[in-house]
């Protein structure tokens, strides 16, 4: 027989409402990714690659509110894992299956499921990375391999060059789109170093408030003008940015040698 629960180890019978909070912006990612997949098959691309960059924003506030609130908990973070996989993993390969890829038949399929595969493998190694004892402050600056919100970005690229009319450029066919998803799920499952973002927080020189404001406007005019074109080219910069990345990790690797 299992022993009887001490009131010291019961589940508490009132959770703070701060602690709810992200779990409901983890949820409405979750339906933004599957309604997005709906639309796919529908034949609403545009809409269906809209609600998956949707879950990507909402991905990136959810974690940050709970830390803001001090509503942080193994829950949350189980249930971001599993929101993840949906929204980075499933959603993106099944959109791009809808878009173009099941004109490359089973092998297109094939690409879906590895892709999906190395996204489960990186969110695997994160959360098991989270734990790591000793870790270098430095290290928080990078991501081990592409983080899946940016994969799922990267891997509607050939969506975003469908949707363009102000920018030219050759048309993909599904098979070459079918491999570019297997290499987008293998930078993610990768060891390659890649900036998180999170040295955001650093202080900024005064000289550069201004125009780090403006350039925040402009990305934001562009996205409001021209949304498709704008999204190719953060792509493209985005792949423009892993070589500094790895340069950069290896000179703070060289650093801190002892």
């Amino acid at each position: 027989m299992s022993e009887p629960v001490t009131p010291s180890q019961a589940p508490p019978s009132r959770i703070p409402v701060r602690q709810v909070l992200p779990n409901i912006i983890t949820i409405l990612s979750i339906c933004a990714g599957v309604t997005g997949i709906r639309f796919a098959f529908e034949g609403r691309f545009e809409l269906a690659v809209g609600l998956v960059l949707g879950a990507a924003f909402l991905d990136g506030i959810d974690g940050r509110l709970a830390r803001l609130v001090n509503g942080q908990s193994r829950f949350g973070a189980e249930m971001d894992s599993l929101a993840d996989i949906v929204n980075f993993g499933v959603a993106p390969a099944l959109l791009l299956y809808a878009y173009t890829l099941h004109d490359a038949g089973s092998f297109g399929w094939i690409c879906c499921l590895l892709y999906i595969s190395g996204c489960a493998l990186r969110l695997a190694r994160f959360n098991t990375m989270l734990d790591e004892p000793n870790k270098p402050a430095w290290k928080s600056a990078y991501f081990t391999g592409i983080p899946s919100p940016a994969g799922a970005g990267l891997a509607l690229f050939p969506m975003y060059l469908g949707f363009t009319s102000n920018l030219t450029f050759p048309d993909i066919t599904p098979a070459v789109a079918a491999i570019y998803l297997v290499v987008v799920g293998v930078l993610m499952a990768s060891q390659i170093p890649t900036y998180s973002g999170k040295t955001i927080g650093i202080p900024l020189r005064r000289e550069y408030v201004v125009p780090a404001v403006l350039f925040v406007v402009l990305y934001i005019g562009l996205l409001l003008s021209f949304f498709w074109e704008t999204l190719t080219v953060s792509a493209i910069v985005y792949y423009a940015t892993i070589p500094f990345s790895i340069r950069s990790y290896r000179k703070q690797v060289q650093r801190s040698a002892p």
